[in-house]
């Protein structure tokens, strides 16, 4: 038995990068729904993220149900 170690390499680096950009997806998309439309010291009493932050939350939860749709269907398939 052998084993091919430049394979095991190589998924064990697409593994790495595809989990630490799903976590990093789903982070902005937290990020996005919690931020509040003032800057850093703010006192305003909004509490709501903006427009443009909850697009871009939407967007970022979007693409991390697809990339897991996506794993699923390569389970699935097989």
């Amino acid at each position: 038995m052998s084993i091919d170690w430049a394979a095991l390499g190589q998924v064990f680096g697409v593994t790495l990068a595809v989990t630490v950009g799903i976590v990093g997806l789903f982070t902005v998309g937290i990020v996005g729904t919690s931020r509040t439309p003032g800057g850093p010291g703010d006192t305003a009493t909004a509490t709501g993220p903006g427009v443009g932050a909850r697009t871009g939350a939407v967007a970022a939860f979007a693409l991390c149900a697809a990339a897991v749709a996506y794993g699923i269907y390569l389970i699935v398939a097989a």
